[in-house]
């Protein structure tokens, strides 16, 4: 036989569905496992969404649906960008929806590298974005950020980085895995590199509503001379509960947004139609249930940061945003895989080893607080258990 796809073959697969698969083995074998693996609220999405997509589908809404999204939800996004992220610059042309947050990453890349083109990716970052610059034939450039100023992004530190091969920055705020929001200053140290450089940004702001601690998210699109060269990506998976809807968008630059909605014509055609419905319910409807989600994770939250200041050897400095804790093992010499295995084969829980986000998260283990206040109670408790055996 003919020899497979190099190029798919150099790509790693995903470790967070590693782990969160080995999670599930156990449980399946009879075994009491903790999930904190995955990246997925608890929670139903709220009802008046799900009731816009049944009366889409009765209506007879179960056809094509217009690939670059219907009219009502095109609209209801720049409303939502103009409301939400003081980014006025957006026209309906100017948006993609698109099924799902990962495909809206990898259009962006699609359309805006040539092979060879450098890609900044801020570590520690998702476990998919240097793969999916690989994938389009880009070079994923780590920029590690120091865990010791709880991986601040700095001026000089870009600019260590850049190349003249450097073509766009990726951003995500609120972060995963590390729950940082930007600040003011990293905000202007982006700004600068970018519009020094000639560099496209892709914001990543899937997390933007899940705030604590007076925390704010300001959009890069909002900035001085970034609207010509900033992507916004967000959608509806994290912030109003729909994962399994598959639905997300981007927006930017007109010739940008010009070569998207061509090749998502000739991929994907499009997200599915009545679940267009359920996005203008969710932007335009109440946002209570967001708020109510937020506050319990806010809960949740204050729960872990307080029980791991109680076991020795755990770090984990107060994350501002998005659902995840990024503490620190500090009183071992284990990477953070073997740390993670240990956690899954001795204490059953199951998490995300921080070298998954690159050498940057060495030493740290990724838990979601997307789960059930009672898995988190017991989570502290084994913790405190294995914690000083590591």
């Amino acid at each position: 036989m003919k020899k497979l796809s190099q190029l798919i073959e150099s790509v790693p697969g995903s470790p967070t569905t590693l782990m969160m698969q080995k999670g599930r083995e156990l449980a399946a074998a009879g075994h009491d496992v903790i999930n904190l693996a995955g990246g997925e609220p608890d929670f139903d999405t709220p009802g008046h969404i799900v009731e816009a997509a049944f009366k889409a589908i009765q209506a007879g809404d179960t056809h094509y649906p217009p690939s670059f999204g219907t009219p009502a939800l095109l609209e209801a996004i720049v409303a939502k960008l103009k409301r939400e992220n003081n980014v006025h610059h957006i026209t309906p042309a100017q948006v993609l929806v698109t099924p799902g947050g990962k495909w809206a990453i990898y259009v962006t890349l699609a359309v805006t590298l040539n092979p060879g083109d450098e890609v900044l990716v801020l570590d520690p970052s998702w476990v998919s974005y240097a793969p999916m610059v690989q994938l389009n034939r880009g070079v994923p450039v780590r920029v590690p950020l120091p865990s010791s100023d709880n991986f601040t992004i700095g001026e000089d530190l870009l600019r260590r980085y850049i190349s003249p091969r450097s073509k766009l920055i990726m951003v995500n705020s609120p972060n995963n895995p590390t729950g940082r929001v930007l600040t003011r200053s990293e905000i202007d140290a982006i700004v600068k590199v970018s519009v020094e450089h000639d560099l496209y940004v892709m914001t990543d702001e899937i997390y933007e509503h899940i705030l604590f601690d007076g925390a704010q998210h300001m959009s890069l699109a909002a900035e001085p001379d970034m609207a010509k060269r900033t992507i916004i990506v967000n959608g509806f998976s994290k912030a109003y509960a729909m994962t399994g809807w598959r639905l997300a968008w981007l927006a930017g630059p007109a010739p940008v947004m010009k070569l998207a909605r061509t090749y998502q014509t000739q991929s994907i055609t499009s997200a599915a139609s009545f679940t267009m419905a359920a996005g203008v319910a969710a932007l335009n409807g109440p946002q209570d249930r967001v708020h109510e989600m937020t506050a319990a994770y806010a809960q949740r939250r204050r729960f872990m940061l307080d029980a791991l200041e109680e076991i020795p050897g755990i770090e984990c400095p107060p994350i501002e945003g998005a659902f995840y804790i990024f503490p620190k093992f500090t009183a071992t010499n284990k990477g953070s895989l073997e740390i993670a295995n240990i956690l899954l084969e001795k204490a059953l829980i199951s998490t995300t080893p921080g070298i998954a986000f690159g050498e940057a998260g060495e030493g740290h283990v990724r838990f979601s607080i997307a789960t059930h206040m009672h898995d988190l109670e017991r989570t502290a408790e084994r913790l405190a258990q294995l914690a000083p055996t590591l």
